[in-house]
């Protein structure tokens, strides 16, 4: 019976971290807007589940500043403010800079070689403007880069805060002349690192990264001007 229990209290935590991980895609990729309430009814309905683990989901999606939980009134999609945003790209600056110096000390040539494959299937995927494609291979250049690092500290906090940059990257208006200087930007990133330029590739990192704060600021800025409910900002993570 003891072990029958253990079974089931896995798979409920299963469920509802599935849950937590499919509702966060759907966030970050705008699916679910900033400001809008979400359905819990229809996404029970989607997923098949109760709304005790959809309910559980979104308290984890709460913690980590995606949802604002409002009582009689369900859960909404927290929008993101100028203050998360200074808050957030100065750290995330810093850790990108440190997980580059750390890459350029430990990485493998097997590894330069995968980060390159990588970096020109994503530009196909820009001269193809497929914008999608070109996100997710962006995320595993810099993922490729954090693990090379070796650094277990570094790489848990790097994670805890790069959902809300991706978040951010995402809703931002990407035009042609910030897209194209995103690539050049990627082109260097990959040259510092086969030379293995540890503070040169900490400074383009960094600088990439504050490039895309200005991207995405602008962004923030239109959207809060035409914001109907400015309550719902963003929540700082518990």
């Amino acid at each position: 019976m003891t072990v029958l229990t253990t079974v089931q209290a896995i798979k409920r935590t299963s469920l509802h971290e599935e849950l937590a991980q499919s509702l966060q895609q759907l966030i970050v990729d705008g699916t679910l807007p900033p400001g809008t309430k979400v359905p819990e009814r229809e996404l029970c309905g989607q997923y098949n589940v109760s709304r005790t683990p959809m309910r559980e989901a979104l308290k984890v999606l709460a913690k980590e500043g995606l949802v604002t939980l409002e009582p009689n009134r369900g859960a909404w999609v927290t929008r993101i403010t100028l203050e998360d945003l200074e808050e957030v790209f100065p750290v995330m600056g810093a850790l990108e800079a440190l997980s580059g110096e750390l890459a350029c000390r430990n990485v493998t040539d097997a590894e330069i070689a995968e980060i390159r494959r990588l970096h020109e299937a994503m530009v196909g995927h820009y001269e193809r403007r497929e914008l999608t494609a070109y996100f997710a291979l962006n995320q595993q250049i810099h993922e490729a880069i954090l693990q090379a690092s070796r650094n277990g500290t570094l790489i848990a906090q790097y994670r805890s805060l790069a959902i809300r940059i991706r978040r951010a990257r995402y809703v931002a208006n990407m035009t042609e002349a910030r897209w194209s200087r995103a690539v050049a930007e990627h082109e260097e990133i990959l040259a510092r690192l086969e030379q293995r330029d540890g503070p040169g590739l900490a400074q383009t990192l960094r600088a990439h990264l504050q490039n895309k704060l200005e991207t995405v600021r602008d962004w923030v800025r239109a959207d809060a001007a035409a914001d109907p409910h400015p309550r719902r900002q963003a929540a700082a993570p518990a």
